[in-house]
């Protein structure tokens, strides 16, 4: 059956997200180790959004509490009440920021469009999420726009299943194995993998746990069309 719906992921595929975390908690190092110079920050707050993950989600809003209890946790409580207003702008300063869109989306997206119905499927918080969408400019390439809480079969099974597409006419897109390609492989559609330089740990999961087929992998946007043709 031929592919009729590509969906896409919005962060680290079609606009810049995971850098900004990281320059972030390279600052809450600095800022941290200042008081303990010798604590594991990058390991505490690791555990802290995993731990946080069923209680605030994803994205910039949950990093911030989880760097405000990784500061109060390493201090002991001793944290300044100004250090802390400090991570807090932190967080404002990333929901604020404009959206960088990664080299060739616009056009691959204009291109795509004119063969295939698109939609965004991106998970986080909606309020930052339909920010992101509304400051890049994307909006109207798009059929539909799906904001979920989680990737997993579940959620793409509703998400087909809602709208009547087929699983064998549709196929992902996205920079993250965990919730682009797995999930997706699970419902009986087909993935395009697009790595992105910088992918945060809880998104990771080994190569050889995957299907062989059903999937393919390219190195930018702009290679995506030949990519679905091969699909």
């Amino acid at each position: 059956m031929p592919i009729t719906v590509v969906g896409l992921d919005g962060d680290d595929t079609l606009w810049h997200n995971e850098t900004r975390f990281n320059v972030t908690q390279g600052e809450l190092r600095d800022l941290l180790r200042r008081h303990v110079p010798d604590a594991d920050v990058d390991a505490h707050l690791a555990e802290t959004e995993m731990k946080n993950l069923g209680v605030y989600g994803y994205g910039v809003k949950a990093f911030t509490l989880s760097m405000i209890e990784t500061a109060i946790q390493l201090t002991h409580g001793k944290i300044p009440a100004s250090d802390l207003e400090v991570i807090l702008g932190w967080g404002k300063r990333m929901l604020m920021e404009p959206t960088e869109l990664l080299d060739g989306v616009e056009a691959a997206l204009g291109d795509l469009g004119k063969r295939y119905d698109l939609l965004l499927i991106t998970k986080g918080d909606l309020f930052d999420q339909e920010s992101k969408l509304a400051r890049s400019g994307l909006a109207g390439l798009f059929l539909g726009v799906e904001i979920v809480s989680e990737k997993n079969v579940d959620s793409y099974r509703r998400i087909l299943k809602r709208r009547g597409i087929k699983p064998q006419e549709f196929v992902m897109v996205g920079n993250s194995l965990r919730s682009d390609v797995a999930p997706v492989l699970g419902v009986g559609a087909r993935a395009v993998h697009i790595p992105y330089h910088v992918t945060w740990h809880h998104e990771h999961v080994p190569e050889e746990s995957l299907p062989r087929e059903g999937w393919h992998r390219v190195d930018r946007i702009t290679e995506l069309s030949r990519a679905l043709e091969k699909l």
